[in-house]
């Protein structure tokens, strides 16, 4: 049974993580176009991902090598402070697991007989006999990730590349660049399938935007109870559930006021309409508070801009 193992897959870092691309060809060279496009698509998503779960930190995805023989890249997400006030303190290393572990879950499920078993450690994900064995952690993130529609557009688009060249018969993941073959490839007629399967559009959806929002009424305890805010001119209500901003708050070294600004990641669920087609926004969620902005500071920014 062809077994892929992700914790085995990804190696990590001081300088990052880095995974290695294997595309299947019958020589040692691969369309110009096509590599790049396939990993645009990557970077993409990871820089997607990473938004979504490394709030704080930016990320980089630079190619470090090239190997002819099928044709394989090696890619390394390289991660920076954005410099954030409320940043995370430690970033997690998981961005290029997270895109191994969709490709392999997503391409197993194209025929719709895949079977997922979730443990405490790990997520089983089998098809046939094809089986991929995905820590727990990261499958929970790439499933967080998956929420985020400019992650899957980028993948799609990756997906997209690999398939309509016809010298590519597979893809897959190795550690390094001199490993054996992948024990699992992914074949271009399975990429091709998936690129024909209609999308449904779901009924609700969840964005995920930087805000600056004003402070109208704060709630200053750790519940889902909601907050009053001003965006963009109107009135939004959101629970802030980011606990190192309470933190931050209890331990005395922010004091919130009416009129403050908060610059934050905000979560929008939007429901759609089945009959136009329109999605609207339902429900606010402040998911991370990356900047707290007093009132007096912002009159002082507006005075000596002048």
């Amino acid at each position: 049974m062809p077994t892929m193992s992700i914790r085995e897959l990804t190696t990590s870092g001081e300088a990052g993580e880095s995974l290695v691309v294997h595309f299947q060809t019958g020589g040692n060279s691969i369309n110009a176009y096509t590599l790049a496009s396939a990993l645009v698509g990557i970077a993409d998503a990871a820089k997607a991902a990473n938004a979504s779960l490394n709030v704080g930190y930016d990320i980089d995805v630079v190619v470090e090598a090239l190997s002819p023989g099928s044709f394989r890249a090696t890619l390394r997400a390289l991660y920076k402070t954005a410099g954030n006030l409320f940043s995370r303190q430690d970033v997690r290393a998981i961005i290029l697991a997270i895109i191994a572990s969709f490709v392999y879950d997503h391409t197993l499920a194209v025929d719709h007989t895949q079977k997922i078993e979730i443990n405490t450690d790990e997520a089983i994900v089998e098809n046939g006999h094809d089986k991929v064995i995905i820590p727990r952690n990261i499958y929970d993130a790439m499933k967080r990730a998956e929420e985020n529609s400019a992650f899957t557009n980028a993948m799609d688009k990756s997906f997209q590349a690999v398939a309509r060249d016809e010298r590519i018969t597979g893809m897959g993941f190795v550690a390094r660049l001199d490993a054996g073959p992948p024990p699992l490839v992914i074949s271009s007629e399975t990429l091709r399938r998936l690129e024909s399967t209609e999308r449904v559009d779901p009924d609700t959806r969840v964005l995920e935007e930087q805000a600056d929002l004003f402070i109208l009424k704060a709630i200053l305890d750790r519940s889902t109870r909601k907050w009053e805010f001003i965006w963009r001119g109107e009135k939004v209500s959101a629970p802030v559930t980011d606990g190192e901003f309470f933190d931050k708050f209890f331990a005395h070294r922010i004091t919130i006021a009416p009129g403050d600004m908060l610059r934050v990641i905000l979560f929008i669920k939007q429901v759609r309409n089945r009959d136009t087609g329109i999605y609207t926004n339902a429900e606010y969620t402040v998911s991370r508070v990356l900047e707290h902005v007093p009132r007096m500071q912002q009159q002082h920014l507006a005075d000596t801009s002048h």
